[in-house]
């Protein structure tokens, strides 16, 4: 135990775990995946010009992320895996210093590491962890001020508090440029911190002082931003002419009803709760459940809909449709699980939700073994959490009607949720996690590994096929390989992709004339106007004018038995002889 505290043994347990898995999935692929193709390439202009030149698919600032990214390509030479590979770096840190905040958040030592690898090894975390995009290093920024609060409140010197709450604001303010609502930490957790210490009143002038030289930071770096080229504005999807409750209410309803198998080993621990109940309470608990699956797998008929576990509507992984849909390739992605496994993931993840929405109806333990050491309070951890709660889902409530409403936007909010859920655990059932948990968290770092892995199979596949063509004479700005890649061909070309949400320079977006009538359909043709698409990479060779010449790539899907398949298809009609 000494040994653990000196050397915090179990935070580094937790970030090696983290790249273990990682390097298990080869994480490696030579194109972009979401958002992070461009960041890559604005890391590469900042290593090579020594400045930051956007070039028009940024709308959060990336700040330091592209300096780290930038000296890795320094180091070891330019490649999208090298740069990828400081998203990792920053994913392990966030690892490591998420246990001891869990730990300062009053939760026993061991019920923070199995919550932290909980956390990171779920499918989100550890497929955003080999990625550039701005969310883990964002969600950085936020739990590192968490971190420098809960100390500060703990502080009983005066000096020490200071020094924690500045160490707070100063992190929070430089990792918060990745992601500009990171900076939620200065304007929101800081200032709630301030509350609770606002009877020192030494502590609360010297701390508001801090914040107030962050916020000038931050209202620096957003005037900075504005005035950069080939940017979109970040507080654009802010702005909206109508809003419409039920199109808003249906995505936040799917997407808070993720949480639960987002964090599904912690959920599902309270299933235990049950085993203790009321024979009532079981039966009301079991038709919930009944009738959430029923919704789930029969919704034909119904009103509403419901989601079946996994979902990620539009991520990375997999989801009801099917892997990948995000590429937006022709033809239908395939498949990972069935319903079945589904809704076994469901029952675990939903049951879990219902089973803690439970044990809020029975008395908590009343040993003293029952209540561990807590410093903070549930006092104090509410008005950390519901102000910057209520702001980061006011920042996001207009996503779904503008830029749509993505599982990487609940990683803040899911941190909230860790955080009360094991302490409730630990206060109102038992002092410590049960044993299965370990099983549940295997199973989801597996599904995650797997996930992780087949995604990038699927783009090394897309960058082979790439290749097959051009080696044929075909050229990229022929062929519709999904935006993504889309955007790298288009920045071979030009130096920014042509968004017409830029506002700086004027009149930067220069309309594109529709593709020529019989063309098959391409996504954001009109972004990349150097892609004049004779040929298209789809999951079923007879999508558009059937199968091209080419012969098509196979790549591994791990936990299901058939590989996938891409193939090239004519996006024109033959000529006739």
């Amino acid at each position: 135990m000494q040994i653990n505290r000196r050397f915090r043994i179990s935070s580094i347990f937790c970030a090696l775990a983290l790249l273990l898995s990682a390097l298990i999935s080869r994480p490696y692929a030579e194109m972009g995946i979401a958002d992070d193709g461009t960041y890559i390439l604005t890391a590469r202009g900042l290593a090579t010009t020594g400045h930051i030149a956007y070039n028009g698919w940024v709308s959060a600032l990336l700040g330091w992320q592209l300096y780290l990214g930038a000296a890795l390509i320094k180091l070891f030479g330019f490649s999208f895996t090298t740069v990828r590979m400081s998203g990792l770096l920053i994913s392990m840190a966030l690892a490591s210093v998420l246990q001891r905040t869990l730990v300062r958040a009053g939760i026993t030592e061991r019920n923070a590491t199995i919550g932290t690898l909980a956390f990171v090894l779920s499918p989100l975390y550890l497929m955003l962890s080999v990625t550039f995009m701005s969310d883990v290093p964002g969600l950085f920024a936020v739990v590192i001020c968490l971190y420098g609060c809960l100390r500060g409140l703990e502080s009983t010197d005066d000096r020490t508090a200071i020094g924690w709450l500045c160490f707070a604001v100063i992190t929070n303010a430089i990792c918060g440029t990745s992601r500009q609502t990171a900076w939620l930490g200065i304007l929101v957790m800081v200032p709630s911190a301030l509350w609770l210490l606002r009877a020192r009143r030494r502590v609360l002038l010297a701390g508001a002082a801090a914040t107030l030289v962050g916020a000038i930071f931050i209202f620096g770096c957003m005037l900075w931003f504005r005035y950069q080229p080939y940017t979109i504005p970040s507080t654009d999807h802010l702005l909206f002419k109508s809003f419409p409750v039920a199109v808003i209410f249906m995505a936040f309803a799917h997407f808070f009803l993720n949480f639960p198998f987002l964090l599904l080993p912690i959920v599902a621990s309270f299933m235990t709760v049950l085993r203790k109940s009321r024979p009532g309470v079981v039966l009301t608990s079991s038709l919930f459940l009944v009738v959430y699956l029923f919704i789930a797998l029969y919704p034909n008929h119904l009103p509403v809909r419901l989601p079946l576990d996994p979902t990620f509507p539009q991520h990375f992984g997999f989801n009801a449709p099917g892997e990948f849909d995000y590429a937006l390739l022709q033809g239908q992605p395939p498949i990972l699980f069935g319903k079945t496994v589904r809704a076994l993931l469901t029952i675990a993840s939903q049951g879990g939700l219902i089973a803690m929405i439970a044990s809020f109806f029975r008395s908590p333990p009343t040993s003293s073994a029952a209540q561990p050491h807590a410093s903070i309070s549930w006092r104090q951890l509410c008005l950390l959490f519901v102000p910057f709660t209520i702001a980061y889902t006011l920042i996001i409530l207009p996503r779904p009607a503008t830029f749509g409403l993505y599982e990487r936007y609940a990683l803040p909010l899911l941190l909230v949720a860790l955080v009360c859920l094991v302490r409730c655990y630990q206060e109102r059932v038992q002092p410590q996690l049960p044993t299965i948990i370990h099983l549940l968290v295997v199973i989801m770092a597996i599904l995650a590994i797997a996930v992780t892995h087949n995604t990038f199979a699927f783009l090394r596949a897309r960058v082979a096929l790439a290749a097959e063509l051009r080696a044929d004479g075909v050229p990229d700005t022929s062929v519709d390989n999904g935006w993504e890649y889309n955007f790298g061909v288009e920045l071979q070309h030009a130096d920014h992709i042509n968004v017409p949400m830029i506002v700086v320079p004027a009149n930067a977006y220069i309309p594109v004339p529709p593709l020529a009538a019989g063309t098959c359909p391409m996504h954001w043709y009109d972004y990349t106007p150097h892609i004049k698409p004779l040929y298209g990479v789809s999951y079923d060779p007879n999508a558009c004018y059937g199968p091209a010449p080419f012969a098509p790539v196979h790549y591994s899907r791990w936990l299901t038995r058939t590989p996938g398949a891409l193939y090239v298809v004519r996006y024109t009609a033959p000529s006739k002889p």
